[in-house]
């Protein structure tokens, strides 16, 4: 039985890893104050005199950038930064009803709703992506399938019409995706199921075939639970992104026009 020591040190490391995992967004929330903070001690320093706004605004996005990328956040933060408050103070100058703003902002965190934390967004994959997959699935037995951030459900409802040997599940986070896979499954050939979750909480060892389009951000911690939870002879597949260090038993063009491509692995 572990000790109470180990238990505790577990659970010191699950809680620092949870605070990491949110620090992006304090970091982002801490750089856009603390740019703030500098922009009003400009004004506050040249006596409140009569100072253009857009100006302003252009000198607190480089100044939020700056400290972001001073911080180690990654750059696709800096426009982000960059371009907040002269986003707001442009979208000021159309007198949009508060309502506008507020629905903008729900259907947006509908969409990505841990982004943020996973830097994981909505990725849809391509119909030739499908068929590759459906390609790879065993022809002869039944088998499990998990599709890891399963979306709006396209694969799964696809996959369960040309290969009704499966049994298809999805886990999905975001929660407009997540009500579209749902629905589809439930109007579907019934072999299909989806929950709502992130897919670190789900034991990878029930699944014969794991499917992931996710991001590179993700492929080391995908890959280490695949690795400690799968069973052998059971298949992860990835599409386009590989695992660092970790180069696959088999990479499977899809067709697509992007050039993506499947990376399969076996247990």
């Amino acid at each position: 039985m572990p000790s109470t020591s180990h238990e505790s040190a577990t659970g010191v490391a699950v809680a620092t890893a949870k605070w990491h995992a949110r620090v992006p967004l304090r970091q982002a929330a801490l750089a856009q104050i603390a740019a703030v903070l500098v922009v009003g001690g400009i004004v506050w320093g040249s006596g409140f005199a009569s100072v253009d706004a857009v100006a302003l605004s252009l000198i607190q996005g480089i100044i939020a950038a700056s400290l972001g990328r001073y911080m180690g956040m990654d750059c696709w933060w800096i426009p982000i930064h960059a371009l907040f408050v002269p986003g707001l103070l442009w979208m000021l100058t159309f007198d949009f009803p508060p309502t506008y703003a507020l629905m903008a902002f729900c259907l947006l965190a509908s969409l990505y709703w841990t982004v943020s934390r996973t830097r994981v967004p909505l990725f849809l994959s391509s119909r030739g992506a499908t068929q590759a997959v459906a390609n790879v699935l065993p022809s002869d037995r039944s088998f499990t399938f998990l599709d890891m951030g399963c979306g709006t459900g396209g694969v799964l409802s696809s996959l369960a019409r040309t290969r009704p040997s499966g049994n298809y599940h999805g886990i999905e986070s975001a929660p407009l995706p997540f009500l579209v896979s749902r629905l589809r499954a439930i109007t579907g050939s019934g072999r299909c199921s989806v929950t709502w979750g992130d897919y670190g909480e789900l034991d990878l060892g029930r699944f014969d075939v794991v499917y992931a389009y996710l991001s590179p951000a993700a492929m080391r911690d995908v890959w280490r639970k695949a690795s400690s939870e799968m069973r052998p002879g059971s298949v992860l597949i990835s599409n386009s992104f590989a695992v660092p260090g970790v180069p696959p038993a088999l990479t499977i063009s899809t067709g697509a026009s992007d050039g993506s491509r499947l990376l399969l692995w076996r247990m």
